[in-house]
């Protein structure tokens, strides 16, 4: 394929410094024995009891120390004799298929022989009640069947819409548990109610008429480390997650800057955030409804280097990237990405942006597409991924106000941006795959 001059020519990138924002945050050294604690709370006023069978819902996020989590659980689950067996709780992901889904717990770990019970894996599910006069609530046959369930899940930022319920154990509730027909149903009335008031009225709808007994809450810090585990119980979801998501944001990792020409990230994915990158780092959210991300950041180029093997495939938001490597493209599972649009109306997040060959040539079109603005003047970041943003490259661009940042610390630099022989960018964490 033949491209134009100034992506044909060689290119003489800017200096780059390797610098590790250093936020102080405690977090949990013993996550299982700390998973156990809370859960044995909660089970000593439950109705759970000895021969009872447990639907543990496990979702497609990549929480860190989620195998010791899900494992404690399930071990405390049989400690009082019940009978626990896990749940992928994932919505359409895994191309809304049973296999899919399976397989990507697999990935995260989370296997029969890791936590000492069997996984089932189905895509049917049921409504159970209806709210705003005609929206189904589905829940998953798996979980109904079962005399209880709990879940676990990470309280976070949603990639889509802000409000006191975003991602956690409410959207678990009815996205999640609600297999493939609970996706859809909650996307495609959300753009008529709203995606917050939905949320909240089918996740009380699933309280009211499911089995769950209570939800395993997790919090990380900037540094991707578990800092908070709370099995909250059933009548106190919707009260306690809106505290919950607060200790969230404010652990949640951002990049010091509100404006950037460029924004480079290595790797996207969907265990990596189920918009595959982050909009609260990118600032990029495009699709009908959504809120707007951009006062977190603007930046005129956004281009992505890779995706991750984790991810099964779903290259879903790479359409809110300018600029994307020829290996995304060949390693994406498109049936999968577009299951996914499809399901969640977030069309934009699976077009397909501008491909080129290599990260050396997909960053080069970052800087020559700017305009008149010499590479030196460039504000430029490259980032692992939009969970890892505390350690990152910064164009020299950036240095002045990076050495008035009292969390800033450069590790490295100035060093030229290094590539391999096949023209893929060198970094020194390595690629996140």
């Amino acid at each position: 394929m033949r491209y134009p001059p100034y992506i044909e020519a060689d290119f003489t990138f800017p200096d780059f410094y390797h610098v590790q924002l250093r936020p102080e945050s405690d977090c949990i050294a013993d996550v299982a024995s700390a998973t156990a604690a809370t859960v044995d709370r909660a089970l000593a006023h439950s109705p759970i009891r000895t021969g009872d069978t447990v639907a543990v819902a496990v979702g497609s996020r990549g929480l860190a120390n989620l195998v010791p989590m899900v494992r404690s659980i399930c071990q405390r689950l049989k400690h009082v004799g019940a009978h626990p067996f896990i749940v992928p709780a994932m919505g359409s992901h895994g191309g809304a298929t049973a296999e899919g889904q399976a397989a990507i717990l697999a990935h995260l770990g989370i296997s029969e022989a890791a936590c000492g019970v069997p996984v089932r894996s189905s895509m049917a599910a049921e409504p159970i009640a209806t709210v705003c006069d005609d929206v189904p609530v589905f829940y998953a046959h798996d979980i109904r069947t079962a005399d209880h369930a709990v879940c676990l899940n990470r309280i976070k930022p949603h990639t889509k819409f802000k409000g006191s319920l975003e991602s956690g154990l409410a959207k678990m509730l009815c996205v999640g548990m609600g297999k493939h027909d609970g996706a859809l149903a909650y996307h495609r009335w959300a753009l008529q109610y709203g995606f917050f008031p939905l949320l909240r009225d089918m996740a009380q709808a699933v309280l009211i008429h499911g089995n769950l007994r209570f939800g395993v809450a997790v919090v990380e810090n900037a540094r991707d480390e578990t800092c908070l585990i709370e099995a909250v119980p059933v009548a106190h979801i919707l009260d306690r997650e809106p505290a919950l998501l607060e200790a969230a944001k404010e652990q949640f990792p951002r990049l010091p800057f509100k404006r950037l020409d460029v924004l480079a990230i290595e790797t996207i994915g969907k265990e990596i955030s189920g918009a595959g990158m982050d909009p609260n780092v990118t600032g990029r959210a495009f699709d009908l409804m959504e809120s707007d991300f951009s006062e977190r950041m603007q930046a005129t180029r956004v281009a992505v280097l890779n995706l991750s093997a984790k991810s099964g495939g779903n290259a879903i938001g790479l359409g809110n990237a300018d600029i994307i490597t020829e290996k995304v493209f060949q390693a994406m599972d498109y049936e999968a990405t577009l299951m996914n649009a499809l399901t969640s109306l977030s069309l934009h997040k699976a077009f397909i942006p501008v491909r080129l060959p290599s990260d050396r040539k997909a960053l080069q079109a970052c800087f020559t597409t700017l305009g008149p603005k010499p590479a030196a003047a460039i504000e430029a970041v490259i980032v692992r991924d939009t969970r890892h943003v505390n350690e990152f490259m910064a164009s020299a661009a950036l240095l002045d106000g990076l050495r008035r940042h009292p969390l800033a610390h450069m590790i490295a630099g100035p060093i030229p941006l290094s590539f391999d022989a096949a023209d893929n960018l060198v970094t020194p964490w390595g690629i996140n795959n």
